[in-house]
Formats: C-alpha cells, structure tokens, sequence
C-alpha cells in the first residue's frame, strides 16, 4: 500500500520554492561564470601561444599532404602496391626496433629498482625522517620534470651515441615518476600492520618488507607495467638526439624526407607498441588478480 502524498499549505510551500529557485539560478550563473572565464583564458592562452585559426585552416592542406606523401613511394605508387620496396630495410629496422625494447626494458628495470626503495622513504606515514622525505621528493620532482631527451643529450655528449644514454635517460625519468607513485600508494596503505610489526621491536626495514609491502605489491606491478609501456614510446624518440634505438632512422627519414621510410617505420612502431599495450594490459590484470586471491 503506497503512503498518500503530504501536500504542504501554500503559505509554507512559497517561500520553500523560492529558496530552491534561488538555489538553481545562483548554480547557473556560478556554471555561466565559470564557463565564461574558461573561454576568456582560452582566448588569452591562444593569444599568448600565437595560435591563429585563420593560419590554421589555411595551412592544414600542408599537413593532409605530407601525411599523403607518407603512403607513397618514390615511383609516386602506393607502399601497398610493393610491400618489398616498402620495406626494404626491414632487417636494419627489426634490429634497431629490438634495441629500443632492450632500451626501455632495462631503463624501467633500473628506475622500478631506485623507486622500490626510495618510495617508502618518501611516504610521509612511513618515512623515518621527515627531512629525509623532503630531499627524497625535491630530488624526484627534477629527476621527472627535466624532459628524457634533454637527460638522453647530456648523457650522448658524457658518454657518446648509442642506447647506454637512452637507458640511462628513461631510468632517471621513471625513477622520478615511480617514486610519486609508489609513495602515494604507499601513503593509502592500512597504518595497523605496521604498527603491529613495530610494536614488537622490529627494525623499520622489517616493519616495510611485513606490514606495509603485502599492502603495495599490487600497485607497485600495476604502475611498473603502464611505465614500461610508456617507456617503449618515449625510447622510440630518444634516437631523435642519438641515443639509440629506432629512433634515429626515424629521424634520418624525417630529416632527408624519405616519406615511404617514414611510414614504413611508424606502422612498426605502432603495432609494436599496440601488441605490448595489450600484453602488459593482459599480464596486470592477471596479476592484480592472482595477489587478490591470496589475500
């Protein structure tokens, strides 16, 4: 039995609509002011940035062009039309493709190691030291805020061309990005487990390795794979200033406008990093789903 609908008197109903009337059109001006001055720093940003539509639209034709150019030979055929000439130098490019895998293999191996570590120092719940979690972050925060193809230059100017620059390069960049990561996980962690283990006189090594480490395994995996991934990606450019890899044939055919090259290396680069997008995808969730059965 459904209950009957109270129905207020007028004199109480008025001012109870009027509040909520009140109520909606102050939230649509907020919504109005908000929106206006998103567009007015759009505009200002567009102003600062020189972006001109009109430069834009007239200009796009160059871009569709070359992205045109891309799919065809020398001959002025279609790369489909001979896949042989296409992919002439599929062998060289395999090799260099592998070097830059390698490259952000090991550069993720050596930053996931620095950022295991250092993360449970930088976690403010968990630090031994407040100060030493400061200078922990401070030196985390310039590790990944410095761009990797500026560490890859300086790196190729210390210790000449090649991939040790580029693996040095993604490992300084991901050890910066890892420990913010790690240590945020690290900072959500249940405080009981730990407090538990030290209460028994526990070395604060020990307190880490039982009480907090069961808690971020899951995550520390789930981040070092999306790292990895990401890695694949930016070692690909890291051959731009010559620290190895494919990227500096890329570069090459960008540079003397080898437009069939260019092509021929992007479609490898991408399905490479689409079959890693979905085997590392795959590899977490079985993972994260392997740890949570043991709980």
């Amino acid at each position: 039995m459904s209950s009957p609908i109270v129905q207020l008197p007028e004199a109480q109903l008025r001012p109870l609509l009027a509040g909520y009337n009140a109520t909606v059109r102050s939230r649509r001006w907020h919504t109005l002011l908000i929106f206006v001055a998103v567009v007015v720093a759009m505009g200002l940003s567009s102003i600062a940035a020189e972006v001109s539509l009109p430069t834009f639209v007239d200009k796009i034709g160059n871009f569709t062009g070359y992205i045109g150019r891309l799919f065809h030979l020398d001959s002025g055929r279609g790369v489909w039309t001979d896949p042989v000439e296409w992919y002439w130098g599929l062998g060289r490019w395999l090799r260099l493709l592998g070097e830059t895998l390698v490259m952000a293999y090991v550069g993720t191996a050596l930053g996931v190691i620095g950022a295991f570590f250092l993360s449970f120092l930088a976690a403010t719940n968990v630090t031994p030291n407040r100060w030493l979690s400061v200078v922990v972050r401070r030196f985390c925060e310039f590790c990944r805020t410095v761009p990797g193809l500026v560490f890859a230059l300086m790196f190729v100017i210390a210790f000449g061309l090649g991939p040790m620059a580029g693996v040095l390069a993604v490992a300084i960049h991901t050890l910066g990005t890892l420990v913010k990561l790690f240590s945020e996980v690290v900072e959500n962690i249940d405080p009981k487990p730990v407090e538990g283990v030290s209460s028994t006189g526990a070395a604060w090594h020990v307190a880490m390795r039982f009480g907090a480490l069961p808690q971020v395994l899951s995550g520390f995996v789930s981040y070092t794979l999306l790292r990895f991934e990401i890695n694949v990606r930016e070692s690909a450019v890291l051959g731009f200033v010559g620290a190895g890899g494919i990227g500096m044939d890329l570069f090459e055919a960008i540079r003397k406008f080898y437009y069939s090259d260019v092509s021929a290396i992007l479609v490898m680069i991408v399905i490479t990093v689409a079959l890693i997008d979905s085997a590392t995808s795959l590899i977490r969730h079985r993972l994260l789903g392997l740890m949570d059965g043991h709980r």
